[in-house]
């Protein structure tokens, strides 16, 4: 069975490269790097329509209208810049998007994901204080969440966990992966990836999480050449964040608390799962892709755009309280 989804996999890729070589609507890599910095712009002109908004309804800072409405700001720039990137380039987007995997794939998303969440998160601690000395103040964990109680928790399991596992998914390890690995090969388009999903949620206190989160998903995406166990990996995060929430279980820092033997047992696991979904991957024969290190500067010119302004708010972050 295995050998079957493989070779399905193996004629795509194929399929893929037959498209470049005859010169059909090719997806160069500067289709992701557009599709990036459009997606920043979009952001920051929502971000503004929606502050509007808010000023002239009068909507409360905290309130459930107004945490809504800053989430869907980012999924709707990513799918307009999608749109307009495909559009711009004739890229079709169906050679973004690809669905069939093997199963065990989803297993290993399972395990990465769980690791990832309860273990390498925690290197997020120590790079927050290191922020911290450069003055940052990380923002309070509840001002985070919309209300969690009742139906409600399944309106912000939507806008909160399943939109952003499809459209960020769709933009960073659909467009994005898919138009880089062709030309710039497999390890360099995972490191890119990673660095563009970190920048995009321009987060100080999550930047090492966000960038190991990147990758893992890149890389899953990668071995499994399908986006499906990624969109998976990426709703678990979202949604078991909101549960949590949900049960009272972050304190003001949003550090999770839990008795100190729990917590040691839920680290261990979470080290086993990182180490056994590595191990489990490592058996994977799929081939990588070697690329050509001298495009990558044309990934970052398409770029460069929604770098320097995700840059900036990054950077800004520091001094707006």
């Amino acid at each position: 069975m295995e050998h079957e989804f493989d070779v399905k996999n193996d004629k795509n890729s194929q399929n893929f490269n037959d498209g470049q070589m005859n010169g059909v609507n090719p997806p160069l890599c500067e289709v992701g790097g557009l599709a990036f910095s459009a997606s920043a712009v979009l952001m920051l002109i929502i971000s503004a329509v929606v502050a509007v908004i808010i000023s002239l309804c009068q909507i409360a800072e905290g309130s459930d209208a107004y945490t809504y409405l800053r989430y869907l700001a980012a999924p709707v720039a990513m799918t307009l810049g999608v749109i307009f990137s495909l559009k711009v380039r004739k890229v079709s987007p169906k050679k973004m998007l690809r669905f069939k995997c093997n199963p065990k794939y989803y297993a290993i998303a399972v395990l990465l994901i769980f690791g990832l969440i309860f273990f390498a998160s925690d290197l997020d601690g120590v790079f927050l204080e290191f922020f911290k000395l450069m003055g940052y103040k990380p923002q309070e964990a509840s001002s985070y969440f919309p209300t969690l109680t009742g139906g409600y928790m399944v309106l912000a399991l939507l806008v909160m966990a399943v939109m952003p596992a499809v459209f960020e998914e769709f933009l960073f390890r659909g467009v994005i992966l898919n138009t880089c690995e062709e030309e710039l090969g497999s390890i360099r388009t995972v490191f890119i990836v990673g660095f563009c999903f970190s920048l995009f949620h321009a987060s100080p206190e999550q930047t090492v999480y966000q960038f190991l989160a990147g990758c893992a998903f890149a890389f899953l995406a990668l071995r499994s050449g399908s986006i499906l166990p990624s969109v998976l990996m990426h709703f678990i995060n979202n949604a078991l964040i909101v549960v949590l929430a949900a049960c009272n279980l972050f304190d003001q820092a949003g550090e999770l608390m839990m008795p100190f033997e729990a917590m040691v047992t839920v680290k261990v696991l979470a080290a086993l799962s990182l180490i056994g979904a590595a191990i489990w991957l490592g058996f994977d024969r799929k081939p990588y892709k070697k690329g050509d290190r001298t495009k990558v500067k044309n990934f970052f010119i398409y770029a460069s755009v929604g770098i320097a302004i995700l840059g900036l708010m990054w950077v800004l972050s520091f001094f707006v309280v």
